[in-house]
């Protein structure tokens, strides 16, 4: 499926030609259209979304929706692209837009289904398994239609990739979905990755990757580096497109989620449909450069270890069990690096989770631990981290300090009303880039680091580092207990009176 709507000027000798012949505009016009144009694929991702009303009848989510969707609007963009000739001739989007009723419902039917099963490449991927929530053919009917009135020129120039990523946004941040309990919200997904790096040449992994946010980011961060990759030759050019980014989904429909949202960026590396605790996650130890994820939270269903053998502390906890799995995943040459959300549970849990995390800091230099606040997933009240780490060549005694960043103690409410935004991570950032840490620890009482000793002291426990909670009266605060005990003889006293008084009117 290579080549389906990939980017223009994807080459250098094409992106030179394109910046001989493209004019110069004043600062201010370039700015406007910008602004246009995102305005107006915000205008569509919400015409997109609001079609859902239209199938409430036939009791279709919010999640089967967006990928109801995903199968049309994959046959649109290639016709819009111009790029419809990996897909049989008589599947393309105009065949299916001019059939009516019952005849258009078992026509789409079999489109699925022989797309899932005698296509090639991503398409066969995408429509693997696909079957339709629609039953009434009106309303099918009225899908097409409506997404044929959308305005494709400007969606378009604005980017399908970024219309696509903005239809999974608005589905995670529905609550009703149920995507948002998993979801990583945007800009914390951007601190993440700007603060690993990633550049050309890594590898790059997400073994719980949903709908590729994390890789998508990663790409966009090496695009940016790399002048949208005209500074690489031709070699390493590929490389980043066809092999840098990965990962591994267990959920079918999202999977199908993340190759669309893929293919739309132009990567046409490996997302793998598997669970990364099987045997498919052991051909993927000691490969990667970076990692970046946010795995599923909880524990396997019945209380059942992984299925695969190489985890040496194998246990019921999904979590602790990704962590093991990530670091074995890390290339042993002290650069490899990783950054993972992980629940609190993990920071402390006895047993198994002693064991994990004293194993994490012999392999790896878990060099920071970043606190983060509630409210920020859909799941309410889980209390969530990030882990930052890096691979040490050898297996033993890696971490010497961890430091710690409170981001959660005396922070607002986070949710619809006031959302998680860049600039609330400010301070962190850079706290994480100082030179000096323990020179900016002295200006910002979040940022705070403990000794491997002190740690092992707790048995191993990494719950610590948050600050003084200003909502709770500090033992200082406290007021003096035998005047305290005065004052509330006295209200007794008071009260004790008042009521003689009333049984004294009452005789």
């Amino acid at each position: 499926m290579s080549g389906v709507f990939s980017r223009k000027c994807s080459d250098k000798q094409a992106k030179a030609r394109c910046r001989r012949t493209l004019p110069i505009e004043p600062t201010l016009l370039v700015i406007a259209r910008l602004l246009l144009a995102i305005m107006t694929t915000q205008e569509i991702v919400s015409k997109l979304w609001n079609l859902c009303n239209v199938l409430r009848d036939d009791g279709i989510t919010y999640h089967q929706y967006v990928t109801e969707l995903t199968y049309l609007l994959f046959l649109k963009m290639a016709k819009e692209t111009e790029t419809e000739s990996a897909i049989p001739a008589e599947y393309r989007w105009d065949e299916l837009a001019k059939l009516e009723g019952i005849e258009l419902k078992n026509f789409y039917r079999r489109l699925l289904l022989d797309l899932g099963e005698k296509a090639h490449g991503r398409i066969k991927e995408i429509y693997a398994g696909a079957n339709s929530s629609i039953d009434a053919p009106q309303n099918l009917r009225k899908l097409i239609t409506e997404i044929d009135k959308l305005d494709w020129y400007a969606a378009k120039t604005e980017g399908l990739g970024d219309l696509y990523e903005g239809l999974l946004e608005k589905n995670a941040n529905e609550k009703k979905s149920g995507a948002g309990q998993y979801f990583t919200p945007r800009p914390l997904v951007d601190v993440m990755v700007e603060l690993l790096d990633p550049k050309p040449g890594e590898r790059c992994n997400d073994p719980a990757c949903g709908t590729f946010g994390f890789m998508i980011m990663a790409e966009r961060h090496i695009r940016k580096a790399t002048d949208d990759y005209f500074t690489l030759d031709s070699e390493q050019a590929t490389f980043q497109r066809a092999e840098a980014l990965s990962g591994c989904e267990l959920v079918r429909d999202t999977h199908r989620l993340a190759l669309m949202n893929a293919m739309l960026h132009d990567i046409q590396g490996e997302i793998t449909l598997g669970d990364t605790l099987s045997d498919t996650g052991k051909r993927f130890r000691g490969g990667y450069d970076v990692i970046l994820t946010n795995p599923p939270f909880g524990t396997k269903k019945g209380g059942e270890r992984p299925t695969r053998d190489d985890l040496t502390y194998a246990t019921s906890n999904k979590q602790l069990n990704f962590l093991q799995h990530i670091y074995l995943s890390l290339k042993a040459d002290g650069k490899a690096r990783a950054a993972v959300v992980l629940p609190d549970n993990v920071l402390f849990q006895d047993g198994d989770g002693q064991k994990v995390r004293a194993a994490l800091m012999d392999k790896c230099n878990l060099h920071t631990i970043l606190r983060l606040p509630t409210g920020i997933f859909y799941a309410q009240g889980v209390k969530t981290n990030v882990l930052f780490f890096t691979r040490s060549k050898a297996d033993v005694g890696a971490t010497e300090e961890v430091w710690f960043y409170d981001l959660r103690t005396n922070m607002p409410s986070f949710g619809k009303k006031t959302p998680l935004m860049h600039d609330h991570f400010a301070g962190f950032i850079a706290a994480y880039r100082a030179e000096d840490r323990h020179e900016a620890a002295k200006h910002d009482e979040r940022w705070n680091a403990f000794k491997r000793e002190e740690i092992r002291a707790k048995n191993d426990s990494l719950d610590m580092g948050l600050i003084a909670d200003d909502s709770l009266i500090g033992y200082d605060d406290l007021p003096d207990p035998a005047e305290s005990a005065l004052e509330a003889l006295g209200k007794l006293e008071q009260a004790s009176a008042l009521l003689r008084e009333v049984v004294r009117e009452l005789q």
